[in-house]
């Protein structure tokens, strides 16, 4: 069995993987992490791997190798490569990439390959703190991508920017006429028209990019994307066990 965590920028997903698929899987908050033991792993059955994912810093990543400590199972914590598992990885330093985006890359190779769908790119956005948006050419070399600030974030820029714009429950309208609903509907529009752009220059005049979008504001961003576009809550996870089998 093996053990997958990815630690976020707030909160820390995790899963047990058998030789049957998921035995057992959980999300706590990063404030959380400390009582793992005590609270969701301390029934659970004894990995024979664990493989993490950190973008949260060493405090983060020490308190989880602490909660591993009554297993004596070491934590491998992933770093970027130039190829792994049907990606090429060409970013300038492959080991900058962030983890989190590597593992995701991984992922949606995978999903695309498993699918047996035609031979197409397809983008793979990260949607929590920051917005990350990547694109993975058909025969899986991952071409590069660019980050922005999440959709909170957006919104506290704005706020502080000017007194009108602090404006909470705002919601999506084609034609805002509220300072409310222009900001939501404002940093919406900005992070999926990035999407769509990057998508655009992958598409090539061939058919639309499928995009894969994983994350907190996942749902909020991939209801305002064009189609072929899914939501996979562990894409992060299902990468590194990827990695792992691979």
């Amino acid at each position: 069995m093996i053990l997958v965590v990815h630690i976020g920028g707030s909160r820390m997903k995790w899963g047990l993987h058998g030789p049957r698929g998921w035995i057992a899987q959980g999300v706590v908050g990063n404030a959380e992490i400390g009582t793992l033991v005590l609270r969701e792993w301390q029934n659970l059955a004894r990995p024979r791997r664990a493989l993490g994912v950190n973008a949260a810093g060493e405090a983060q990543r020490v308190r989880v190798e602490a909660q591993l400590a009554r297993w004596r199972v070491p934590m491998k914590w992933i770093v970027p490569v130039a190829h792994a598992a049907g990606v090429t990885n060409r970013y300038d330093e492959p080991p900058t990439l962030s983890p989190a985006r590597w593992v995701s890359l991984v992922a949606a190779r995978a999903r695309m390959v498993a699918a047996e769908a035609p031979p197409t790119g397809c983008v793979v956005v990260g949607a929590g703190t920051l917005i990350t948006v990547d694109a993975l050419d058909a025969d899986g070399t991952f071409r590069g991508g660019f980050a922005l600030p999440g959709l909170r974030a957006m919104l506290k820029s704005l706020a502080e920017v000017s007194p009108a714009w602090r404006a909470a429950g705002g919601a999506w309208s084609d034609f805002p006429t509220n300072n409310a609903d222009a900001t939501a509907t404002g940093v919406l529009a900005a992070a999926t028209g990035a999407i769509e752009q990057l998508r655009e220059r992958l598409r090539r005049g061939g058919p639309a990019a499928p995009c894969f979008v994983n994350g907190g504001a996942a749902d909020d961003i991939a209801r305002h994307l064009a189609p072929p576009v899914e939501v996979v809550d562990n894409l992060v996870l299902e990468g590194a066990l990827a990695l792992a089998e691979a």
